[in-house]
């Protein structure tokens, strides 16, 4: 199942909420489907949300009529503007609609048709270099799994997060690949249930074992000696390896830190915001009260009662193993390893 695909001159979006009972796509002709599809969750995931938002600013491109090459770039620009505001914690939004605003500054082309495809050539080379990305992590990252591995994950990191494949779930296709017996543990993760819907899901469909567990059953699973490691993935890495992801992975952190038990985290490099020196920089999603109130559209508390709905928290370095990446696996002190991969020493 793909996550997404360009058919006929138009994008096709996996519609990820209405998994795992239906799998239908969104068919996008229009830029702000896709900001739609990527505010709704239809579309999710760090890397994910980066490739749609590429796709969708080809998308809106393709429909600006211009008379100039500068007054085509001011509607593109805008176009990429709207597509930025739809989600702030990912970082991979915003570096995908950077690369894709660079290659149409740095075309000197005046002709507008050829500006609009060289936009979608860039758009369809984010979306393979994801899918190869996704490859060299799983080949770096499953080198760090025992045999008869038995794995905690958080939220859904897998193929539907990205072009395919997966990062933390990524790792564990390869690990699975290789033979080395893993069996998954998957937490719920509330308050959407991508754990349950789509992790499961995922494993499910190439006959990986899992198992699934509210979230906070975690801690007493981790006690009773029945988990090795816990992998998850990243929306944000700040420079000093501070990690924002799915709410709730601070809270498997610190577990897996009281039941020494290694903790790592997936992420292509793309992830990496080297502009943030700490994880207190990161924005924090808040999203709406309902996603906590309702479960599938049914009001579960009380009318009037206040809700707290941060999308995802920060996990301080201090509490990861180690970061994998598709150029190699990065260990402590972060604000130099992860600089070293980037080549910025």
């Amino acid at each position: 199942m793909e996550t997404m695909r360009w058919v006929d001159g138009r994008l096709e979006i996996l519609d990820q909420t209405l998994l795992p009972e239906t799998a239908e796509y969104i068919k996008c002709e229009h830029y702000e489907t896709v900001c739609d599809a990527i505010r709704r969750l239809s579309v999710r995931g760090a890397p994910a949300i980066g490739a749609a938002a590429a796709y969708g600013l080809a998308l809106g491109a393709n429909a600006v009529q211009a008379a100039s090459r500068e007054v085509f770039i001011t509607a593109v620009e805008k176009i990429a503007g709207d597509l930025a505001a739809t989600r702030p914690t990912a970082v991979n939004l915003q570096w995908a609609l950077d690369r894709m605003l660079e290659t149409l500054r740095g075309n000197t082309n005046d002709n507008i048709n050829d500006l609009k495809k060289a936009l979608l050539e860039e758009a369809h080379a984010i979306y393979r270099e994801d899918l190869e990305s996704n490859r060299r992590m799983g080949e770096f990252g499953q080198t760090l799994f025992p045999d008869n591995a038995a794995v905690l994950t958080h939220c859904n990191a897998g193929a539907l997060a990205t072009a395919g494949l997966g990062t933390a779930l990524g790792v564990i296709r390869a690990a699975h690949k290789a033979g080395k017996n893993v069996h998954v543990y998957a937490d719920e993760t509330r308050p959407l249930l991508q754990g349950a819907r789509l992790t499961t899901w995922e494993m499910l469909q190439e006959n990986i074992p899992v198992t699934l567990l509210t979230d906070n059953m975690a801690g007493y699973l981790m006690a009773q000696g029945k988990v090795d490691l816990v992998i998850v993935g990243a929306d944000r890495i700040a420079a000093n390896g501070d990690v924002a992801n799915k709410i709730g992975t601070y809270g498997v952190a610190v577990l897996a830190r009281e039941h020494n038990i290694p903790f790592y985290v997936a992420a292509p490099m793309s992830t990496i915001d080297f502009n943030i020196a700490s994880g207190r920089d990161i924005p924090i999603e808040t999203r709406d009260e309902q996603e906590v109130t309702h479960i599938a559209g049914k009001r579960v508390a009380p009318e009037g009662v206040k809700v707290w709905n941060p999308a995802f928290d920060v996990t301080p370095a201090r509490l990861v193993t180690a970061i994998i990446t598709d150029r190699g696996v990065a260990r402590p002190p972060y604000i130099d390893s992860l600089a070293a991969l980037a080549g910025k020493e």
